[in-house]
């Protein structure tokens, strides 16, 4: 039942094994090696690293390519999974929102008790996206095959996908910002190129931004495992520098004139602050929710499920306390070596004013952009999109219409623009609870963690996964309706208000969990009132089960002819 793990992990992007689908052209990989001949001479030769997931013959061209098929190999430690999140959560974004919950008026006790709370409920909530994938090792897109129907998957893929796509444009710009701040600094006749500008961005503001762009799209054209090792790298490189950073603001304002306590405004009653807090918590939840839905595009490399338990609990309650830790010291440092809070990590830099400082700080956090923005932003839409057409668009050409999309959509103009935040994204990003609680329905309860990977790579109307044409019909009517109420709480509040009706603008704090209960719920309603999703018997050798202890991707090798 179980696929060996002791090769190097399998990147995506990377040549198709042998066998390739009924119908499909095979390309240069596919063809039998000259006697001698080592595969790591083929893919030498083609310029790409090694791995793939494995294509068997009766899987349908128009689901499958290298990129989307089961994994051969899974050999992410825990380590790989823990630098992962290093590179999630040490960001600008990161440090400005740990920081920022001190402004809700909270005590230092209280900021940490929503802190601890809130990245426990993410962690909780990761393991459980991460199972079905590292066990049946797919992607996000094609785990939601067995529970949307091997075309429903696209309404999820595609939704994740745009959402990525606003964001990745966004981070970039962001990174884009800190580099301006290094060109102004050591090349002062860059000053001339901040005026006049073009599609609403200076002409140094397109410069820094095409440089990020080249460098992340070589990152991600090179494939998961050079992703892997920058990630790798990046986080680390980033607490080096907060911890250098760090000292250097505690020793220029002396130990005891560092207060921890950063809130603002009168102190809270403890009655009063216990739905300021829960809105903290929701706030940290919301902040993860996008790469956590589609954890499953890297726990599927994790060599073990216990080694992505493992990796999460390290990167996410250890690795955010710490790097929250780090962030209020660093904050509260700021008041009396500079006379004012400052919460962004790039201006602290900026006011130290010594060039080393800026050029060593700048770089740091554009690096820190870089490796939150391809891991949450680049490598979940080149999934997304590959998945709608498998045979025309793979991972690398899904993972460049991403970043064509984001300059398209010149982030730098609607960043600016609340409104346009709040209900472009809004709506999209209200989505994503829905489509977390139909997948965790799907697979534990209904599904009973039983998948039968074969038949997620079938257009047969036999395929236990055709359901109606290839849609879940159930699935899809409770993405309308838990969606219309999730987006509701998002976007409704805020108008309401604008237009003097009532201020009920908490609710929109919760519209995550709001859509995530819901969507579980109305799932499992429909599913149990007029089931679509098979039974499947867990000793069924085609089947993955989730229930055992060790990885169960089902054995290619074993069973050549598919079901």
């Amino acid at each position: 039942m179980t696929a060996p793990h002791d090769t190097p992990a399998v990147p995506p992007g990377t040549p198709a094994p042998a066998t390739a689908p009924p119908g499909a052209s095979a390309p240069p990989s596919a063809v039998a090696p000259l006697p001698g001949t080592k595969p790591h001479d083929l893919v030498e030769a083609a310029g790409m690293p090694i791995g793939a997931g494995e294509i068997k013959a009766t899987y349908d061209p128009r689901l499958t390519n290298e990129d989307l098929a089961p994994l051969q190999k899974q050999t992410w430690s825990s380590y790989n999974i823990f630098a992962f999140w290093m590179s999630d959560v040490h960001s600008v974004g990161g440090y400005v929102t740990a920081g920022s919950l001190f402004a809700l008026g909270l005590a230092s006790w209280q900021v940490l008790v929503a802190l601890v709370v809130g990245i426990v409920i993410v962690q909780v909530f990761c393991n459980l996206v991460a199972k079905p994938s590292q066990k049946t090792g797919v992607p996000y897109p094609v785990i939601n095959r067995a529970i949307f129907g091997v075309l429903g998957a696209n309404i999820p893929a595609i939704i994740r996908g745009l959402i990525a796509v606003a964001w990745y444009g966004v981070q970039t710009f962001l990174a884009a910002e800190a580099l301006n701040i290094i060109f102004l600094k050591f090349l002062p006749a860059s000053q001339s190129l901040l005026e006049p500008s073009f599609l609403g961005l200076s002409a140094l503001g397109w410069i820094s931004y095409a440089i990020l762009w080249l460098a992340q799209a070589a990152v991600f054209w090179n494939g998961m495992e050079t992703i892997r090792r920058f990630i790798d790298w990046a986080g680390p490189a980033v607490y080096v520098v907060m911890i250098v950073l760090a000292v250097y603001l505690v020793s220029e304002a002396g130990w005891s004139n560092i207060s921890l306590n950063l809130s603002s405004g009168p102190p809270l009653t403890f009655a009063a602050s216990i739905p300021v807090m829960l809105s903290a918590i929701a706030l940290v939840v919301s902040y993860f929710s996008g790469p956590m839905l589609n954890f499953g595009d890297f726990s599927r490399y994790g060599r073990s499920f216990a080694a992505v338990r493992k990796g999460n609990f390290l990167g996410l309650p250890l690795n955010f306390l710490f790097f929250s830790l780090l962030t209020v010291v660093c904050a509260s440092a700021t008041v009396p070596v500079f006379g004012r809070l400052i919460t962004d990590p790039i201006h602290t830099v900026q006011a130290i004013d010594t060039p080393f400082a800026i050029l060593l700080g700048g770089l740091t956090f554009v690096t820190a952009t870089v490796g939150i923005n391809i891991v949450a932003n680049f490598i979940s839409p080149a999934f997304d999109f590959s998945n709608v057409s498998p045979q025309r668009i793979s991972w690398r050409t899904g993972g460049m219409i991403a970043a064509v999309g984001s300059v398209v959509l010149t982030p730098w103009n609607w960043y600016a623009n609340d409104d346009a935040i709040h209900y472009t994204l809004g709506v999209l990003g209200a989505l994503i609870g829905p489509l977390f609680g139909i997948l965790i329905a799907g697979y534990y309860v209904i599904g009973r963690q039983c998948v039968h990977v074969d038949d997620m790579f079938t257009m047969a109307p036999t395929g236990r996964y055709w359901y109606s044409r290839g849609y879940n019909r159930n699935a899809v009517a409770t993405v309308v309706g838990a969606g219309v109420v999730s987006v509701a709480a998002a976007v409704l509040p805020k108008l309401a208000k604008s237009i003097g009706l009532v201020d009920v603008t908490w609710i929109a704090s919760y519209s995550w969990f709001i859509g995530c209960g819901l969507g579980f719920a109305m799932f499992v309603w429909l599913e149990r009132r007029n089931p679509q999703m098979p039974t499947l018997a867990a000793s069924d050798a085609h089947v993955s089960d989730g229930h055992q202890d060790a990885p169960a991707v089902v054995s290619h090798h074993a069973h050549p002819t598919g079901s």
